[in-house]
């Protein structure tokens, strides 16, 4: 185990070292690549595979509960580096994503060596080896072999990756749609790519959207979108959610714009505030919600891009955009259960004193009152539409500050 924790840290460090800049520049195109390919591929897989074995073992045995958690959540800002490092930008940032995505990885790995893994080869009860045949067997399952030619365990020509294959294809097509002029169209076919992707190959997933930031800073990448000059700031007296993903980690930001995007009623909308130009997210939304969403540019850099989104479905009934009183309606059953609490307390405090939004949900959310009392005593108050079995409806709204603390 701790021969492949070695391997995958050399591996990761000589494909960083090949985007500094004493790499031609023609060749640092291809470095990225990749690294990021490398870091889909190989390193979170094995995360993934850890947490389901070793990491399971680890966290039944006496003191070592908080150690595991606190290195599955270095798991999630692996990813998120990851992320980060896919959507990097000029060579600069790039590197710098990569840089500090090798340093983390190296500080991870000396943890997991030193403390998990010395701690299960002291317990005579722990079984390495049989762990380490069930990574081995996760790691297989969830592997596709890239060319006809290479071998399986048994010396086998291995399975042809045809998924892998096409997507290598898709963005050839796109670089010559690229070198044609056609810059648009190729972003519009990596972000399908990426649709089909994303639920079921991370790793090509990983790689379309490494590619789709590369092309959307290419010459006349320009889609037709609403942009508004004038206005810097969000409209006086909005009461629109304003969803600033600035401080998240990047590899949270997609998936909670897409959650926030499907949580909307027809008509409803947020603003999306980012540090970086989000054209790319335009494409994934359109290459996934074509039709059923509008797109408003209401600041354009250079340091902060904010962005109107909008759902324009039709087919979707109005009175799931609202309450009964006209509120904005937060549903949570289209919600992924980590994402659910950031979205209500970030709803809350674009409340407005005297405004409120009703909160949908599938079972009681009596816990999340609980926390309401604790962040906002006598700020809020919590009311009761629906009372289940199957459907709990709850009017949340935003008191004045001299609100008393038992009147909720």
């Amino acid at each position: 185990m701790i021969g492949h924790h070695a391997a995958l840290a050399e591996g990761l460090a000589r494909r960083v070292e090949k985007l500094r800049p004493s790499t031609q520049r023609s060749e640092q195109g291809e470095a990225l690549a990749s690294l990021v390919a490398f870091v889909a591929e190989e390193i979170l897989p094995h995360a993934r595979a850890e947490e389901e074995t070793i990491y399971k073992t680890a966290a039944a045995k006496e003191g070592l509960g908080e150690l595991i958690r606190g290195m599955l959540g270095e798991h999630r800002s692996l990813e998120g580096l990851a992320e980060r490092l896919a959507g990097a930008g000029e060579a600069e940032e790039a590197l710098a994503a990569a840089e500090e995505l090798n340093s983390f990885f190296s500080s991870h790995v000396a943890k997991e060596n030193g403390q998990i893994l010395s701690a299960l080869a002291d317990d005579p009860a722990a079984d390495l080896a049989g762990l380490l045949g069930q990574m081995h067997a996760r790691l297989e399952a969830a592997s596709y072999k890239e060319a006809s030619h290479k071998e399986d365990a048994f010396g086998k020509p291995g399975v042809p990756d045809a998924e892998a294959e096409l997507l290598r294809l898709i963005l050839e097509g796109a670089r010559r749609l690229v070198a044609l002029g056609e810059v648009d169209r190729a972003c519009r076919l990596v972000a399908r790519a990426w649709v089909a992707l994303r639920q079921d190959r991370a790793d090509l997933a990983a790689r379309a959207t490494a590619a789709l930031h590369g092309l959307v800073r290419g010459r006349d990448a320009s889609p037709r979108l609403s942009v508004s000059t004038e206005l810097s700031a969000e409209p006086p007296g909005t009461t629109e959610q304003v969803l600033d993903v600035r401080e998240l980690a990047p590899g949270l930001r997609h998936e909670l714009i897409f959650e926030s995007f499907g949580a909307l009623g027809v008509g409803g909308a947020f603003i999306l505030v980012n540090d970086h130009d989000p054209k790319p997210l335009y494409y994934q939304l359109e290459a996934e919600h074509s039709g059923a969403f509008s797109w408003e540019v209401l600041e354009a850099g250079p340091t902060t891009w904010r962005v109107r989104i909008a759902n324009t479905k039709e087919d979707q009934p109005a009175d799931e955009a609202r309450g009964p009183n006209g509120e904005p309606l937060v549903d949570l059953r289209r919600l992924s259960h980590h994402l659910r609490h950031g979205v209500i307390f970030n709803t809350f405090e674009q409340l407005g004193e005297g405004d409120a939004f009703v909160l949908v949900n599938d079972h009681d959310p009596l816990p999340l009152r609980y926390q309401f009392e604790v962040q906002y005593p006598g700020r809020y108050s919590w009311d009761y539409l629906v009372a289940g079995p199957e459907i709990w409806s709850v009017r949340i709204g935003r008191l004045g500050a001299r609100a008393k603390g038992g009147e909720v």
